[in-house]
């Protein structure tokens, strides 16, 4: 069969929700051995374009073709398994029933893969035990196209691991909807973007789409200003959040590495310092000091032996499977739980804020603005100082107009966001996060990211997100499972990378027991960096300079009103230029920050 030739298109299509389409005109073209991801703004239509593709949903106009005998199978956010005896039950019944009893060893074969709980009654399952459930459904009847919307929710890291390595392997067209950045940037080579009723599409991988989208973006400004027409309010306020939110990543980052070296500082003083001092004594700067806690619910072992000095400023987050006790670390650290052994203190003047992943219920009846002025006014107070309710709405992706819509009929991404807002305008100087990225779109995602670099307080973030604690947190507390808790100083990436390595290292070394007597081998020293290493670390800041010179000059020349009227091929050169200068310099940045994390891990 010929991979890239369609075995599913629709063409001028169009569907209408309330005042206004989510699409028009739209064009879809699904291909064997394509892996598409499909994105957008919360709202935009990518969940009910999904179900037009399913079947499950009829589109007000549109020309279907696909091809005689494909399979489509598709796995909803919600994932519906009420009515099942057990998890085995609900993965069997993704095959046909005159088929079930024949192939039942495919539903064995996804068990095993994905560490299923197969007897487990649905009803009383946990959310990431039900998501690889439905998960397997959709997979068991050997798919032609297979429809997976927020795939990873609920799913904790290994298990995602495990998802993009099947489907790094699955041979049909597959299509997916995620808010997890690093899964989108692993599994998809084709991007489909849903914005504003258009559908856009492109053949590569997520790892490109805030680039392009930002191109787009600066595109539709440019022929704003060249035509002189007006364009919805919506997408001049969107492209340029959308545009200083990219503009101030790489401050971000810079920012982070430095929290992550400062942590590195506190862990090498803390060791010489006398934990055991009188809870009176405890200094402002310490939040929370933890010394030898355990805890263990009958013959299982949650935390053994583990001490940590949280400082103020510290953004921690907690990772491990599901199941092995992050949330039981957080509930003891914030005071909620007490340890079997050791102790936990506390500062005397915390102020808590607590995001539990079950969502705080909001008012369903009280409108945007009255939930965030709950007392009334046209103000709020964020870190102590007042801001109108309208601009604060703005910073969360609400427009004024919204200030009086009940939260009945807002989307469960404004909902989400809505929540955010009023729990990060809360004065508080510890911000508890509890799976904070559990069904938040992308857009309120980088909002969240953005909060948290500015925030002064300290934090403890438990998620799965691996994209999302790359770009918050200062160090990571790993729990294996066993008990133990280690603490990295590093991005999840790395750290994920180097247990993975550690693990592939112990294998061997089991069978070659009798080469201990020469331990200092097995473990290499740590490279110091080359002499082109130290060069490079000399002159990339006046490289970085000399490029951000270029980009001002570059970006002042198109914004001459009759630059493109004069010259339309030197425009399109200029800004090509443009372009190929910004990621020229996101490169050096980044390289800049890798040679000169390794440069402070060496001294």
């Amino acid at each position: 069969m010929d991979f890239d030739a369609p075995i599913y298109t629709i063409t001028d299509a169009y569907l209408q929700f309330g005042a206004r389409p989510l699409f028009s005109g739209l064009e879809l073209y699904l291909a064997k051995g394509k892996r598409y991801c499909l994105v957008g703004r919360n709202g935009s239509g990518k969940s009910t374009l999904m179900k037009v593709v399913a079947g499950l949903q009829e589109a007000d106009k549109a020309e279907i073709f696909m091809q005689p005998g494909t399979v489509v199978s598709y796995m909803a956010q919600e994932d519906g398994l009420s009515g099942f005896a057990s998890l085995r039950s609900v993965i069997l019944s993704g095959l046909p029933a005159e088929r079930r009893q024949t192939e039942e060893y495919k539903a064995d074969i996804l068990i095993e893969k994905f560490h299923i709980a197969a007897d487990a009654d649905p009803k009383t399952a946990s959310g990431g035990e039900r998501k690889k459930a439905a998960l397997a459904r959709a997979l068991i009847n050997d798919p032609d196209i297979l429809l997976l919307d927020e795939p990873t929710n609920h799913m904790d890291i290994a298990a995602i691991e495990q998802l993009e390595e099947t489907l790094g392997s699955f041979s049909g067209a597959l299509v997916v909807i995620s808010h997890d950045k690093t899964f989108l940037k692993r599994v998809s080579d084709n991007i489909i973007w849903l914005d504003r009723g258009i559908v856009r599409t492109l053949n590569k991988g997520f790892d490109v789409f805030e680039d392009w989208q930002e191109r787009v973006y600066e595109q539709e400004e440019i022929e704003r200003h060249r035509l002189n027409k007006k364009i919805e309010a919506e997408t001049e306020w969107l492209h340029k959040g959308v545009t200083a939110r990219r503009k101030r990543n790489q401050g971000r980052l810079h920012k982070l590495y430095d929290l992550r070296n400062e942590r590195r500082e506190q862990i090498k003083k803390n060791g010489s310092v006398d934990l055991n001092i009188d809870q009176g004594e405890i200094k402002t700067n310490l939040i929370i000091e933890a010394k030898n806690i355990s805890k263990a619910f009958g013959d299982r072992t949650i935390v053994s032996g583990f001490s940590l000095r949280l400082m103020r400023g510290n953004k921690i987050g907690i990772v491990g499977a599901n199941g092995v006790g992050k949330t039981t670390l957080l509930r003891m650290l914030t005071g909620r739980l007490e340890p079997d052994t050791g102790f936990v203190r506390r500062t005397r003047n915390l102020q808590e804020v607590y995001f539990d992943q079950h969502r705080l219920a909001l008012d369903p009846q009280s409108t945007v603005k009255e939930t965030l002025c709950p007392d009334g006014g046209d103000h709020i107070f964020v870190g102590g100082e007042p801001k109108h309710v309208y601009s604060y709405m703005k910073d969360f992706l609400f427009e004024p107009m919204q200030a009086n819509t009940p939260v009945s009929v807002l989307s469960g991404g404004e909902k989400n966001r809505l929540l955010l807002a009023r729990e990060l305008a809360k004065p508080s100087n510890f911000l508890v996060l509890d799976e904070p990225t559990n069904d938040l779109d992308m857009d309120t995602l980088d909002l969240l990211q953005e909060a948290l670099a500015n925030y002064k307080g300290t934090a403890l973030i438990v998620s799965h997100d691996r994209d999302f604690l790359d770009n918050t947190a200062t160090s990571l507390l790993y729990m294996a499972g066993d008990g133990s808790v280690v603490e990295y100083v590093d991005s999840c990436t790395n750290m994920l990378a180097k247990i993975k390595e550690k693990k592939e290292k112990a294998k061997p070394a089991v069978k070659t027991v009798e080469k201990k007597e020469r331990p200092e081998r097995s473990v290499p020293a740590q490279p110091r960096l080359s002499y082109k290493e130290k060069r490079l670390l000399e002159l990339l800041p006046d490289e970085i300079a000399a490029l951000e010179q270029k980009i001002k000059t570059l970006e002042a020349k198109l914004s001459e009103p009759d630059f493109y009227a004069r010259s339309p091929s030197e425009f399109q050169q200029t800004a090509g230029d443009l372009e190929a200068t910004k990621q020229l310099l996101d490169e050096k940045e980044t390289k800049w920050l890798e040679l000169n994390l390794r440069a402070e891990e060496l001294t």
